[in-house]
């Protein structure tokens, strides 16, 4: 299922995606996430407070736990405010990877794109988005102009993509999966 249109990079229609692309209840034996619902795995709902079953978890939760963990804690809310595509694969990834994963992507990106510092300065990555990361991303756009956005989202894909590879070599048991994320996760703008 595609992504939502991010242009406006609205985060109720973000998590809403994710929700329904997650789908309810799944306990998959090859899943190291172990049970899951709506996306939000066991261990996650556990340490935000949920002590039900997971099959129960509702989905009014979930979406808290999305905008909460997935969206403001990592700082992708302010993302959204310069690059809103950006935001949105942030935030997939963050959910699918780990948002320090997301970030960290970014950053080396970011890095990457600068041609040698000569447009801003490289920053540290430490798979957090803060002040740095921003200024960073804010010389990019400046530099790149509108087009800019669409680099920088492919590189970050290419990024992703090629964990998702090398997870795949490493653990046969994540073949499974492999397919899925590649056709569900990535170039689905």
């Amino acid at each position: 299922m595609p992504r939502p249109d991010p242009s406006a990079c609205d985060a109720d229609n973000l998590i809403d995606a994710v929700i329904d692309r997650e789908g309810r209840y799944v306990n998959h034996p090859a899943d190291r996430g172990g049970p899951t619902c709506w996306g939000i795995t066991e261990a996650v709902a556990r340490a935000q407070g949920y002590a039900g079953a997971m099959r129960d978890l509702p989905r009014s939760d979930a979406a808290s736990i999305y905008r909460r963990l997935y969206w403001l804690r990592p700082g992708f809310d302010r993302v959204a405010l310069r690059a809103p595509e950006i935001a949105a694969e942030l935030f997939d990834t963050g959910v699918n990877m780990g948002t320090a994963t997301a970030a960290g992507f970014l950053q080396r990106a970011l890095n990457a794109l600068n041609r040698a510092a000569r447009d801003y300065p490289d920053i540290v990555v430490d798979r957090e988005i803060g002040p740095r990361s921003l200024s960073a991303l804010d010389g990019f756009l400046r530099v790149r102009g509108a087009g800019g956005e669409s680099v920088l989202l492919r590189a970050m894909e290419a990024l992703q993509g090629e964990r998702y590879i090398a997870l795949a070599e490493r653990r046969p048991s994540q073949e499974a999966f492999l397919y899925g994320w590649l056709a569900g996760r990535i170039g689905q703008h």
